[in-house]
């Protein structure tokens, strides 16, 4: 009798058969939902901006700042508006501050606390500055506009940054938010632009959000929980799921 040996099948993998990283990668939208939408809007934005004419990109931002004039006519819309433009640096890198910044916090504090804390930052920090602004106007004092250039992503993104670094580790807190504040601190002294000021206000607004209840189980060091891991999932309303 003539015995046979065992017939050994293979199985080949197909080569683009996605692995894991890649289909967490292109989970990531669905993780970071807030984040994701915004950045799409500022890159649409600064990508048609880009294929217009100076003076057209220049009347765009003249509409859409969120200044004394725009709120004494009923222009509120502005205060949301102005948050779609990037504007002071190259917009790539804002887009890319936007994402690293604003898609950590979503990943710590899940989409609806970070657009929470992204709102109060970018819309407290322009009504407190454009408050003051009008009170230099009413009071006669030099120096104020009431057509102000005031656009841009940086009071949503530094009031984030201000309340990731205050829900941080002890290290991160006792180094890294002093440093910001001296940072834009010296910005402020040496430009002495609105938006300058607005920084800082912004990063004050931060780090009394982080000290809110809402915030509570987030913050590290005050032996609390410290939020979600990164391996577990995060509803829309940033609690952990099970």
């Amino acid at each position: 009798m003539t015995e046979h040996s065992p017939v050994r099948t293979t199985v080949n993998r197909s080569p683009d058969r996605p692995t894991s990283k890649a289909r967490r990668v292109a989970a990531l939208p669905a993780r970071l939902p807030f984040t994701t939408v915004y950045v799409l809007l500022l890159a649409v934005v600064a990508c048609w901006l880009s294929t217009e004419s100076h003076a057209e990109r220049a009347r765009f931002i003249r509409h859409n700042s969120s200044n004394v004039h725009h709120m004494e006519v009923g222009k509120w819309w502005t205060l949301f508006s102005s948050g779609l433009v990037v504007d002071g640096v190259p917009p790539w890198l804002g887009i890319l501050a936007v994402a690293a910044v604003v898609g950590l916090a979503e990943w710590r504090w899940g989409a609806v606390r970070t657009a929470a804390v992204f709102v109060i930052g970018h819309l407290g920090a322009t009504l407190l500055t454009e408050g003051a602004m009008w009170v230099m106007i009413t009071t006669g004092i030099p120096g104020a506009l009431s057509r102000a250039r005031d656009v841009g992503i940086s009071y949503g993104l530094v009031a984030t940054a201000g309340c990731l670094l205050a829900t941080g580790p002890a290290k991160l807190r006792r180094y890294g938010l002093p440093l910001l504040a001296a940072a834009l601190a010296l910005a402020w002294a040496l430009d002495q632009q609105l938006a300058d000021a607005g920084h800082l206000v912004a990063l004050g607004l931060g780090v009394l959000t982080a000290r809110t209840p809402w915030m509570r189980g987030f913050r590290r060091g005050h032996g609390q929980p410290t939020g979600p891991a990164l391996g577990q999932g995060v509803n829309c309303s940033g609690e952990p799921s099970e």
